[in-house]
């Protein structure tokens, strides 16, 4: 169970039970499917909402389709750019005043894909859907529980993950609908509506920053506001458990989950961006692609919800571990599979090792790192992150075309997870210099954040 560094205890109490100014309903469970509806919102920037419109933007366009690929790879790269920035502005500004200026950046890009019109207008638009999508309002929403919940962290942030599941089931329907009936223009014209005329509003009314506007700390401890001493006390151990950027990019624990976190996106994207061809030339058809991402779809939602309550129980080294070697285990049934029911059962194996992976990494930034500085550190990994998915397909793609197979890609793939998940059980919990020399001068021992 993870130990939490407590507040003094002068400055929390529990609630009473007849208190006027504080809301019986602890705000952070409306918060919940706020943050799981921001994630579902990216839809449109996602590849599986721009998968729906993608051939009818390329012939209408007249685009070849390796110019189609470029513009949609060139955008995905400067679109995970600016996410750090974003997290700045989290820090500074606040998760509301954030969250709402991306929606409508966000709605006004929806707006700009229904006037493209040439090559460099698509790439300008896949720039900021991509950018503000799955980049601004997906960091938003990863964010947002992490200032409302300790001891649950883990579980609630394994039910806000559904919501891309979710939305991969909802928004392929909603845009074939629009497709089919309107067109992709005015399809991304009505995605730039609802989120204007519909989320926004909602947001505007619903999404608060912290449980501190309701006098509630986390997972709803009534707070007390602490006198000048204790403030300062408070300060003064909120600098020394809260990491900079930079302070945490010293720690090994963070470039070791890091690469974790960027090695499970671009080997992901690399297999599903290609998942039917590389079936094909094992002698599948796509009847065992389909299969294998329903599969996986199903199992994922599934463990998504176990994984976030495992990291509530367990050490995030050994879950971490855990799911990087169920990834592999994956990758080699779909590379040395013989026959197609091994192939569709790595769909499992994939659910298995996402959720579990996933749901041990989300919670892990907040207790490793403080919430000071949460912003700018998830930046810099989303950027990390979004940056190497968009490089998976161009490397199996280059492997391809230099050994006329994905053969040599595919085992490269089933053997990379393997020593970062090895580093994972091995990677200290970080700890900041001034804490160290502090215990070697008393001689104490420091307590694990987890156990």
């Amino acid at each position: 169970m993870s130990t939490i560094l407590s507040k003094p205890a002068a400055q929390v109490r529990e609630p009473s039970q007849h208190s006027d100014n504080v809301p019986s309903l602890y705000y952070g469970w409306v918060m919940l499917p706020l943050a799981m509806l921001a994630l579902a919102a990216s839809a449109p920037g996602q590849t599986y909402g721009v998968m729906i419109f993608s051939e009818e933007i390329r012939t209408n366009l007249n685009l070849s389709h390796s110019q189609l690929a470029l513009a949609y790879t060139l955008g995905t790269i400067l679109g995970c750019l600016p996410i750090t920035m974003f997290g700045n502005a989290m820090d500074r500004y606040g998760l509301r005043r954030t969250m709402l200026v991306m929606l409508g950046l966000f709605s006004l890009a929806c707006g700009l894909m229904s006037l493209v019109g040439n090559w460099l207008m698509l790439l300008c638009g896949f720039t900021f859907l991509r950018m503000l999508g799955p980049g601004a309002l997906a960091f938003l929403s990863g964010n947002t529980l992490s200032f409302w919940f300790e001891r649950k962290l883990g579980t609630v942030e394994g039910i806000r993950a559904t919501g891309t599941a979710i939305s991969m089931m909802i928004a392929p329907i909603i845009g074939l609908f629009l497709l089919h009936n309107y067109g992709w223009r005015t399809a991304y014209l009505c995605f730039g509506l609802l989120i204007g005329c519909g989320l926004i509003p909602l947001f505007w009314t619903l999404f608060r920053n912290n449980p501190q506007e309701f006098g509630r700390g986390l997972d709803g401890i009534q707070h007390v506001q602490p006198s000048k001493e204790e403030a300062a006390e408070q300060a003064g151990l909120s600098s020394l458990t809260d990491f900079t950027l930079s302070e945490a990019m010293r720690t090994p624990a963070f470039w070791i989950f890091g690469a974790g976190k960027a090695t499970y996106a671009l080997i992901q994207t690399a297999l599903f961006f290609s998942l039917v061809p590389i079936l094909t030339e094992r002698g599948f058809s796509a009847t065992e692609a389909a299969s294998l991402t329903t599969l996986f779809g199903v199992t994922l939602i599934v463990m998504q919800l176990i994984g976030g309550a495992l990291a509530d129980r367990f050490s995030p080294s050994i879950l971490l571990c855990l799911g990087l070697l169920f990834f592999s285990g994956g990758m080699a049934l779909v590379t040395f599979g013989t026959t197609g029911w091994i192939v569709v059962m790595s769909g499992i194996i994939f659910g298995c090792g996402q959720g579990t992976f996933f749901g041990a990494l989300q919670p892990m930034w907040a207790r490793y790192y403080g919430r000071s500085h949460l912003g700018k550190i998830r930046g810099f990994l989303m950027t990390l992150m979004v940056g190497s998915s968009s490089l998976g397909p161009l490397f199996a793609g280059s492997m391809h075309d230099l050994f006329g197979n994905f053969n040599m890609a595919m085992q490269i793939f089933t053997i990379a997870p393997l020593p970062i998940a090895i580093l994972c059980l091995l990677a200290p919990q970080p700890q900041k210099q001034s804490v160290q020399e502090e215990d070697v001068e008393t001689g104490n021992t420091p307590i694990p954040a987890t156990a």
